[in-house]
């Protein structure tokens, strides 16, 4: 069964539309320019009020390695996501400072030179997305025969998520602006999302 993730959580009431809707991870961004960016603490008290059975996954964008362990060490962030710049040697080097953690690359689809940068990646998972934060899809068509897991983001919304799990199988989809009514997540868009993916075999 393919895997959701709704990202983007910033307000209290977030964590409360997560426990209620049960996707299997969420995501906290501490990029600054994101209207949605969370500060450590802010992130800390989300995590305390998510239900641990939800894995959190911290976005990142270029980020100070030495501030993502800290956040991880902190049990505030399971998995670490990539968003930005950040080369092979990047992720080397936190894979030695946080062992054990679990890494995910975000990459901006575009043609088929961004799909073998995708699938020559050293990250656990890598994420298939538009990039660019318009709440649209990329050519789908980009990814036939993609050859390892992968995580589906970028216009994906409550209305099509059946249609792309059917032709594209990936591990999991990645939500935000799909979930939201006036940039803020919307609680029955999440349910509906959630239940969803969870339809699709």
């Amino acid at each position: 069964m393919t895997k959701i993730k709704i990202c983007g959580l910033f307000r209290s009431c977030d964590a409360d539309y997560v426990n209620e809707s049960m996707p299997d991870f969420a995501g906290l961004i501490f990029y600054p320019k994101s209207h949605r960016f969370v500060s450590d603490e802010n992130a800390e008290s989300l995590r305390n009020k998510i239900d641990k059975r939800i894995c959190t996954a911290g976005v990142f964008v270029d980020d100070d390695p030495n501030h993502i362990k800290s956040l991880h060490r902190r049990g505030i962030i399971d998995i670490i996501q990539l968003h930005g710049h950040e080369s092979e040697e990047y992720i080397k080097k936190l894979r030695h400072e946080i062992p054990g953690a679990v890494i995910w690359k975000a990459f901006k689809i575009r043609g088929k030179s961004d799909v073998k940068k995708a699938e020559a990646s050293t990250a656990d998972a890598v994420v298939l997305d538009n990039g660019c934060g318009t709440g649209e899809n990329f050519d789908w068509s980009l990814t036939e025969g993609f050859s390892r897991q992968f995580i589906l983001a970028g216009g994906l919304c409550p209305e099509n998520i059946k249609a792309a799990i059917s032709r594209l199988r990936p591990w999991a989809i990645d939500l935000s602006s799909g979930v939201e009514t006036g940039r803020i997540k919307d609680l029955n868009k999440i349910k509906a999302a959630v239940a969803a993916a969870r339809e699709i075999q």
